[in-house]
């Protein structure tokens, strides 16, 4: 009798895919650090290139055709152009996601653009790639920058006369901001006019300045994001909500979902479940933060006493409750601004007309709250 042995088969390895030559570029100041890998890991070349124009386009000439990867950062978006303008593939990592280099224990340019380098060779998705927006974009947004930059620099300078006011005890004008500096003079006293002046002269100036800021940013929402007239039949969205959003967005295509820009701005609770344990956690805080901001104040006008009836409204004053726990109204606050994004979006994409009270109608429920 014989006996047959058991033989082992040996299935055809397949060919993996051919990974990508990619040039690992980390961003500096000055001098940036950059090393090649080709597809099957061999290091082609490493060195630093002065962060300029002239020298990045030498180098992304030198390898046009490969994916360059980059982190986020104050350099990254006229570097992600340059770079797709000279033919490359550009992946821009997202820095709160890859804490490999944010917490490594032996951090430098050098190690952090070969782990750029790798990571961006072997699966470019765990960089959580981000999108940067378009040069006209950013270029507009700069303008409503500086319109918030000007606003805090006159808020700090107006906490500071009226404290001064205040310790000499002389009361500070209850007013707007707009007309504080003219207010506030009136109130100074001999003493404290040589130190004040000069400080409400500047708030003048400022207030000049914001006043004519918020006229070039209604004559830019008119003339180039007629748009923002579509999103400002929402009760609290304005030209400055309206066009911040359209510019921090960019291209509303880039989302499948309405629902997915609540958190691309931050919007959405943070996840930290682990088997019985889920806790409620804040807000992740991603995205544009000045966005955020907007989009919060807008949710606080919705829910305040000057609020028109929608479903907004509605939504948040029953999460708020009898408005007597401080914790239920900042969440009611947060979730309004959520659903003001994702019903912006929606809006933006249809361009269609906004009815405040259409889920209520939906639902028959037009019975007042």
């Amino acid at each position: 009798m014989t006996h047959r042995t058991a033989s082992t088969v040996l299935l055809p390895i397949h060919s993996a895919v051919q990974l990508p030559t990619t040039v690992g570029l980390d961003l500096s100041d000055r001098v940036s650090h950059f090393q090649v890998q080709r597809g099957d890991g061999v290091v082609l070349a490493a060195g630093k290139v002065a962060t300029t124009r002239n020298d990045l386009t030498s180098l992304f000439e030198s390898w046009r055709g490969c994916r360059v990867v980059i982190e986020a950062g104050g350099h990254s978006p006229w570097i992600s152009r340059l770079a797709g303008a000279c033919g490359m593939n550009v992946v821009i990592a997202n820095p709160r996601r890859v804490e490999l280099i944010s917490k490594s224990d032996r951090k430098t340019d050098r190690t952090d653009a070969a782990l750029l380098t790798e990571l961006g060779r072997t699966n470019p998705h765990l960089l959580a790639p981000i999108t940067h927006r378009s040069e006209a974009a950013q270029l507009d947004l700069t303008l409503l920058r500086a319109r918030d930059e000007l606003v805090c620099a006159r808020t700090s300078l107006i906490n500071h006369v009226r404290g001064v006011l205040k310790s000499h005890g002389l009361r500070a004008p209850r007013c707007s901001a707009d007309c504080f500096a003219q207010r506030a003079g009136a109130v100074l006293s001999c003493a404290l006019a040589d130190a004040l002046s000069p400080l409400l002269e500047l708030i003048r100036s400022m207030t000049k300045s914001i006043r004519s800021l918020d006229g070039k940013i209604e004559r830019l929402c008119v003339e180039r994001y007629p748009i923002t007239q579509t999103l400002q039949q929402i009760a609290g969205v304005g030209p400055l909500v309206s066009l911040c959003f359209v510019l921090t967005l960019d291209d509303c295509r880039r989302f499948r979902s309405s629902r997915d820009v609540g958190a691309y701005l931050g919007l959405i609770p943070r996840k930290r479940s682990s088997g019985a344990s889920d806790p409620q956690l804040h807000i992740t805080k991603a995205g544009d933060r000045g966005m955020r901001r907007l989009l919060v104040i807008a949710a606080n006008y919705i829910l305040g006493r000057f609020g028109p009836d929608c479903d907004l409204r509605r939504y948040g004053l029953k999460l708020a409750g009898d408005g007597k726990n401080s914790i239920a109204k900042k969440r009611a606050r947060i979730a309004v601004a959520r659903k003001l994004a994702v019903l912006m979006h929606q809006l933006w994409r249809t361009n269609g007309v906004y009815d405040p009270l259409h889920a209520q109608k939906k639902r028959g429920e037009l019975a007042v709250a």
